[in-house]
């Protein structure tokens, strides 16, 4: 370590010049890298907030007597989402988070809580076994019984296993995946109300992990997959730095009055409030950055994307299957996945692994984000041929 205090520029340009690069190849996790924020940095450098230690603590929606905060910035990201995703503005409260998992354990921690004044009996946690892995580890953080069900070949909760698996005796806290992890997967929940209407549980609690889906879902002719008013779900998680773009994880967590109603106030007099959230200090600047993309986007711009990244989706599988590659994409998806290539192909393009014998075991998958145009697609599919061909580039 060198200790004159001094800052290695040389050594961080390197590093900056080396994840510009390889982000223009990185296509197999849902990072959009179609990254605008330069200007937003600028203002925020020039501004002098660069220097203020603001913090988000406390309930958004109340007063706070830390005058140092973006809440008034955070409501009106949840303003403009809330009806987005069928959300009545006068019922609806929510949070910038910092990420899915954040959201996803918010939903979760709440869910009990609602639950709870419903019943004396703890709840069971229903998810797919192809969910994301953050519901596994939160059942576990919270110490809840869960029961993993088996997914069917597109990735989808395999409902006949659901209702098996559903104990009605006991209070259910169902976190149904709107597009799974590797495949795409979208829980089909009009079946699982049909379970749920047949056998009837002593209470229900439905949270959605909406992470990369929910992000353009609400853009396209199929929001009502993401839609409270259509679904009924109880509350909802979606990323921020997957569809929209962020340079950071954070995200959007969003329920109902209702629900908060439920969960243990912890007032806090220092704050002026009670603060229904997990996490005390959150940040204040995702808020703003939210806020910032928003006003420079808008709904049209987000329907834009939306509608190019499922375009370029839908060119991936074409092209894949014009060199009858195996390849495999779900409806409203924007996750096309397919045999693995070799390890320099899985290297150079930032491949997500995963094995599936159903499918001929091992696998990869390219998320279409917005940096991945038509002529990336091409050249991802050149470099499939030359793998084929035993080249190694």
């Amino acid at each position: 370590m060198n200790n004159n205090h001094s800052i290695d520029i040389n050594r961080l340009n390197a590093f900056a010049e080396k994840m510009v690069h390889e982000k223009k190849t990185a296509v197999g996790f849902p990072c959009n890298q179609n990254i605008k924020l330069a200007d937003f940095y600028h203002w925020y450098a020039v501004s002098g907030l660069a220097d203020v230690a603001m913090n988000n603590v406390g309930d958004p929606r109340k007063p706070s007597l830390f005058a140092l905060n973006t809440h008034e910035f955070e409501n009106e990201v949840i303003d403009f989402f809330s009806p987005l995703y069928g959300f009545a503005p006068d019922e609806a409260w929510g949070i910038v988070t910092n990420g899915g998992t954040d959201g996803n354990n918010h939903g979760i921690y709440f869910g009990v809580h609602v639950l709870s004044a419903r019943s004396k009996l703890k709840p069971i946690l229903y998810v797919s076994e192809e969910a994301h892995y953050s519901i596994m580890r939160l059942c576990d953080l919270q110490g809840l019984e869960m029961r993993q069900i088996p997914a069917n070949i597109r990735g989808e909760m395999e409902v006949q296993a659901f209702e098996q698996a559903l104990d009605p005796g006991r209070p259910a806290l169902i976190v149904i995946a709107v597009g799974t992890t590797f495949k795409g997967g979208i829980d089909n929940q009009d079946a699982i109300e049909e379970v749920l209407a047949r056998k009837r549980p002593v209470a229900v609690y439905r949270h959605v992990d909406a992470a990369l889906f929910g992000g353009y879902l609400p853009f396209t002719e199929h929001a009502d997959l993401v839609s409270h008013c259509e679904r009924h779900f109880d509350s909802i998680a979606v990323s921020g730095h997957k569809f929209f773009g962020f340079d950071e994880p954070l995200g959007l967590f969003l329920t109902t009055n209702e629900v908060i109603a439920t969960q243990n106030p912890f007032r806090v007099s220092y704050l002026n409030a009670s603060v229904p959230t997990i996490t005390c200090s959150r940040s204040a600047l995702a808020p703003l950055k939210f806020w910032w993309q928003i006003h420079k986007t808008g709904v049209e711009g987000y329907r834009r994307q939306a509608e190019l990244i499922l375009k370029n989706a839908l060119y991936l599988k074409e092209r894949l299957d014009e060199i009858a590659y195996p390849a495999w994409k779900n409806e409203f998806s924007n996750t096309v996945y397919f045999q693995r290539p070799g390890d320099w192909v899985m290297k150079k393009w930032s491949l997500a692994p995963y094995e599936d014998e159903r499918l001929g075991g091992m696998l990869a998958h390219d998320i279409v984000m917005r940096h991945e145009g038509m002529h990336l697609i091409d050249h991802f599919i050149d470099d499939l041929l030359l793998d084929r061909r035993g080249v190694d580039a």
